[in-house]
């Protein structure tokens, strides 16, 4: 029912999107006055080492990837290659790049900038994010592994034509339409003031970075889209704080806004600011992580125990505010490989008791819980979780931390428990691979989870030609993951963003519905930023 409910809504949102962009002319012109909801600050601008949306909402202003998402299609399209060839078996496909699109310093992409960026990637010493998806390119392995120097399945024809062989059978531009595989300019990505002036191939070049405040990023000229981007100017404005964009919001300072909870219940309620919701289901699990090395969530049964204790539906129901949908695994609801019969553990005290008796601590034990301010997600969230736990004789201590900080402590392992929003799609293939052993953990692999059934099962998922079959595989291994719990699978985000009435060619990004391709934004003669 949820998911037939999150597909219909999604259908709906962009049916109407669709029917709105046919219908009006794109204006020229003016300020997007956009925000960063989720910290008080960029993680960095290098885009390569952020796993963060935060910093996607940036870095789609001035990078481009091999592949962009299409939020309409609901899938991803080439973006830097004007056509791609897969070979029989699937395993090469030959991308004939555009020989149109020019770095920010007037210099035309070629391919030799897409294998320095890859390789750039798969620097083992570095532990960059992107390093998940170019793993799947031949030969990246090893170059991560220091046994190599150069990705023996990226091979230049010439300066516009690039032969990637994959280690198997996917859709390569699931892996390669996010920044953190961006394409960096070779030789300027090597100079010491790059990455405080960035150059990218995207649609607005970098004009100004005050940190903790804005980004500033300025039409380009030559973008190699005809026509586009339409705004002049892209304003990012970084505001963490739910209520700060809400006064700015209804003061008409900024364009759009991501809701949290409370603000979604206020908004559907005001007749003026109701018209301006876009909703989507996104491709986010809410999780929190357990980390084996703190010795009483090496037991599978604590972890369970914690699934157990917790009463996760009144949760999103009174705090939430039903802006949620109630995760039953780690692939969210639109995924391929969501399986509508598997229940999410119930809310059952007695049952955790049990299972903390059989796992030796029947007094129960303490730890500690790092969280983010986040209202969604973060220590409010863990503050109603306290006493379920207390209940069953868990006592937590909160650690807070920025929300810049707790990607690099969860990547590194520096926690006990972390509670996070994270990607679970849309590739069910790439996304499962967070529970491969193979997966390091600053990739995405957080709890060091580690299963040889599911390690079998995703690797067959990735050399199999048949499709259901691939489906049914990480099936059986997002329920396996489930039953082991490495993290207490929280809910699915239903993600809501209030826009002005001024603001055309949002997209219904159900990958992230912060993350917005600004080429095909445009304002109209209404907006306050519209000259």
């Amino acid at each position: 029912m949820l998911k037939t409910l999150a597909l219909t809504t999604a259908l709906a949102l962009t049916t109407a999107l669709t029917a709105q962009a046919q219908t009006q002319t794109p204006r020229s012109g003016g300020t997007i006055r956009f925000t960063a909801p989720y910290g008080s600050a960029f993680a960095s601008l290098d885009i390569h080492t952020a796993n963060r949306a935060q910093d996607e909402i940036w870095a789609k202003a001035i990078h481009r990837s091999l592949y962009n998402w299409d939020s309409f299609a609901n899938k991803p399209v080439p973006e830097l290659a004007k056509e791609v060839i897969a070979s029989k078996d699937g395993m090469t496909y030959t991308f004939k790049l555009r020989d149109d699109a020019y770095f920010h310093n007037g210099r035309k992409m070629t391919a030799d900038d897409i294998i320095w960026s890859f390789t750039r990637i798969m620097d083992g010493s570095k532990g960059y994010p992107g390093a998940r998806y170019v793993r799947l390119i031949k030969g990246a392995v090893e170059v991560e592994k220091g046994q190599a120097k150069e990705i023996s399945g990226l091979k230049k024809i010439d300066d516009f034509t690039l032969e990637m062989t994959l280690t198997e059978k996917t859709d390569p531009g699931f892996s390669f339409y996010l920044s953190t595989t961006a394409i960096y300019p070779a030789k300027e990505a090597q100079q010491p003031d790059y990455f405080s002036k960035p150059i990218g191939l995207g649609p607005y070049k970098f004009t100004e970075h005050v940190p903790g405040s804005r980004m500033v990023v300025d039409k380009w000229e030559k973008f190699y889209k005809p026509g586009k981007p339409y705004a002049d100017k892209v304003v990012i404005s970084l505001m963490g704080e739910a209520s700060a964009r809400d006064v700015a919001f209804r003061n008409k300072e900024i364009d759009v806004s991501i809701l949290g909870p409370t603000q979604y219940v206020a908004y559907q309620a005001d007749p003026n600011l109701s018209k301006g919701l876009l909703e989507v289901a996104e491709v986010y699990t809410r999780v929190m992580g357990m980390n084996p090395t703190f010795k009483p969530f090496a037991d599978k049964r604590v972890r369970q125990a914690i699934n157990y204790a917790i009463d996760a539906d009144l949760i999103i129901k009174r705090l939430v505010r039903d802006k949620a949908y109630r995760a039953s695994g780690w692939l969210p609801l639109s995924s391929p490989s969501f399986d509508k019969d598997k229940k999410p553990y119930p809310y059952d005290p007695e049952k955790a008791k049990k299972l903390l008796v059989e796992a030796g601590y029947p007094d129960g034990f303490e730890f500690e819980w790092t969280a983010t301010s986040n209202e969604s997600w973060g220590i409010p969230i863990v503050e109603a979780i306290i006493p379920m736990l207390a209940k069953v004789g868990v006592k937590v201590k909160i650690k807070p931390v920025e929300g810049t900080v707790l990607s690099e402590v969860v990547r590194k392992g520096e926690y006990q428990a972390y509670i996070w929003s994270n990607t679970s799609g849309p590739d069910p293939l790439a996304s499962m691979k967070c529970f491969h052993s193979a997966t390091p953990q600053s990739a995405c692999n957080y709890t060091l989870y580690k299963n040889p059934e599911v390690d079998k099962l995703i690797d067959e998922a990735g050399a199999t030609d048949d499709a259901a079959k691939r489906v049914e595989l990480l099936k059986q291994a997002n329920n396996i993951v489930q039953d082991d719990a490495p993290m207490w699978f929280f809910n699915y985000n239903k993600a809501v963003m209030a826009y002005q009435p001024w603001l055309k060619g949002l997209q219904p990004n159900a990958t992230e519905l912060a993350i917005q391709y600004y080429e095909d934004i445009w304002v109209d003669a209404s907006s306050p930023a519209a000259k």
